[in-house]
């Protein structure tokens, strides 16, 4: 069973459900404090869920959804995490992973408008995997690692390529507003491999495939990312952590492509859904 945060119209509080039969049931607390609660935590969400009557289910196009996490505590992105996209950058593979910070109000949630600003055309696509955090975590090995994690879901790093290259810190061309498209929905991470390895990762922009790859090219898997993480960082429940992109990126392409108003891009990874964001332009004053 999948896990949403959401609000309707009627009532704009931010809400946990669960995902049934094309519906969603309210549950208590929020996601955060759900993916506190580990494995047991999702199974005796899931029970209560299946239990609901189905005049307490809300119907998915009804609801609007939110990101995943909605202001998670840290966001903790990689880059070149595939050597194809390294490639296609001129980089070298990396000895070690280039961490970088995205802040929450960048983030925009499943079916939201990703914002093309407007001081740059330069608005790049970047399919990823993104891991929640469920466990305070500090000095993590390869063998409990994964127990840190609560679920996975999709993100799409959207950046602008011109603003990433003013500087040697990436930082500025990655956070702005309503450019990190984090969703639909949470997938325990018991539903799926172990470090989701393995997974078909795709985006495809108005319907035409540009990156199509496996999360098994990772150079960093997720379980060892999480051990170099928190050599220096404390993990807190909640926390994301974006997992990079396979090649196939728009400013790799001759000639780039770049995301416009009216477009739609998906972000689809096998076992967790499809994360869809038309693209509009930043309103005027």
């Amino acid at each position: 069973m999948n896990f949403v945060t959401f609000h309707t119209d009627s009532d704009p509080t931010p809400r946990l459900g669960a995902v049934v039969d094309g519906a969603i049931v309210t549950l208590p607390g929020d996601m955060v404090a759900l993916c506190s609660r580990g494995a047991a935590g999702f199974v005796a969400a899931a029970k209560e869920a299946a239990a609901a009557p189905a005049t307490a289910r809300i119907p998915l196009d009804a609801a609007r959804l939110l990101p995943v996490v909605p202001r998670p505590g840290k966001i903790i992105c990689l880059g070149l995490n595939y050597a194809d996209h390294a490639a296609e950058g001129g980089n070298q593979r990396p000895d070690y992973p280039s961490f970088f910070l995205r802040g929450a109000s960048s983030l925009v949630a499943h079916g939201a408008a990703i914002q093309r600003p407007r001081v740059s055309s330069h608005l790049d696509f970047e399919a990823e995997l993104a891991v929640v955090i469920g466990r305070t975590s500090r000095h993590l090995s390869e063998a409990d690692a994964l127990e840190a994690v609560a679920g996975y879901t999709c993100f799409n790093d959207a950046t602008l390529r011109d603003y990433q290259r003013r500087t040697a810190q990436w930082t500025i061309g990655k956070n702005f507003d309503a450019t990190g498209a984090l969703g639909p929905w949470l997938v325990p991470a018991s539903d799926l491999p172990p470090g989701a390895a393995g997974l078909k990762i795709e985006s495809r922009l108005n319907g035409t495939v540009m990156q199509s790859s496996n999360t098994a090219r990772m150079l960093f898997p997720v379980a060892e990312t999480l051990c170099l993480l928190t050599e220096a960082v404390t993990l807190e429940p909640g926390d994301v952590i974006v997992m990079g992109t396979p090649a196939g990126v728009g400013y790799a392409r001759k000639p780039p492509v770049w995301m416009k108003a009216g477009d739609t891009i998906e972000i689809e990874i096998e076992g967790i859904g499809v994360l869809s964001n038309p693209v509009e332009n930043e309103a005027q004053p």
